[in-house]
């Protein structure tokens, strides 16, 4: 859980140590886990302060002194929050110096849906394995990390066919099914992990979201084609976006319909009945 990019400071070692202890403790995602592990590291490494006697103008000149993305600055003020919450709470902290750090504006998202023509380029581009990777999350939805974890145990029939049991963030499970072809595709393989490599047994995450990346076309992303499903079954599903809520895995609507491109005939045929 530690970035061989960013030296380790003595000082930081059995805090950070056991702040990851408690985030597994609480049952977070291995994603999160490695993502604060990082920024921590990379605060500590920068500000040279020590991990308790960090103050909120520190924490506001850091956070402010890189000119990051929205959501990289909003990623690492919530892992400055839940650090120095963590550090109050368990009573290795006399006070919280990040309880009053300025809120940052989210921009609301938009769905952002990988066209036919680029899944199909990318279907072209790639190999047997990540084809069937580009299949998974263009025709059932999965998020990569979710790709990479899917074992030939997770096919499960059902009254019409076959769905995949799916471990979401957070340790939710979901069910989603699958269509004739895509269930055949990975019946026919070995019993095991479908993606096998060396994180817990199988390939991880990132690397499966880089290699369909890269199969597909310029300025296309490996998530995009999670937007593609969403928007798809939105329509297919008669616009019911709980239905779409269940197939993603989120717990809240709102972040579905981030995901879910409203079909163009919908805008006009909403403007000509009124």
């Amino acid at each position: 859980m530690t970035n061989s990019r960013i030296p380790d400071h003595p000082s930081w070692h059995e805090p950070l140590t056991d702040y990851l202890a408690w985030l597994r403790a609480a049952g977070r995602p291995r994603s999160t886990i490695y993502q604060r592990s990082y920024q921590l590291r990379r605060f500590a490494h920068e500000t040279r302060v020590e991990p308790f006697e960090a103050t909120l103008d520190l924490l506001v000149a850091y956070l402010g002194s890189h000119g990051w993305a929205n959501a990289t600055q909003h990623a690492a003020r919530s892992t400055l929050r839940g650090f120095y919450d963590w550090a109050h709470v368990t009573g290795r902290s006399e006070s919280n110096p990040a309880a009053r750090l300025p809120k940052i504006r989210q921009p609301a998202g938009k769905p952002r849906p990988a066209s036919d023509d680029a899944l199909a380029a990318g279907l072209v581009e790639a190999d047997e394995r990540v084809k069937l990777m580009l299949r998974l999350a263009a025709g059932a939805g999965l998020r990569a990390s979710e790709v990479a974890r899917v074992h030939t145990r997770d096919v499960e029939p059902d009254l019409d066919g076959y769905s995949l049991r799916v471990l979401g963030k957070g340790g939710r499970v979901r069910v989603v099914p699958l269509t004739r072809a895509l269930a055949l595709a990975l019946r026919s393989l070995p019993g095991g992990f479908v993606f096998p490599g060396q994180d817990a047994g199988h390939l991880s995450g990132a690397y499966v979201s880089k290699l369909m990346s890269r199969a597909l076309p310029d300025g296309v992303t490996a998530h995009m084609l999670r937007h593609r499903f969403a928007s798809r079954a939105y329509v297919g599903s008669g616009r019911d976006i709980r239905a779409v809520q269940e197939l993603l895995g989120h717990s809240s609507v709102a972040t579905t319909q981030v995901y879910t491109a409203v079909p163009r005939g919908a805008l006009r045929a909403g403007v000509e009945a009124a």
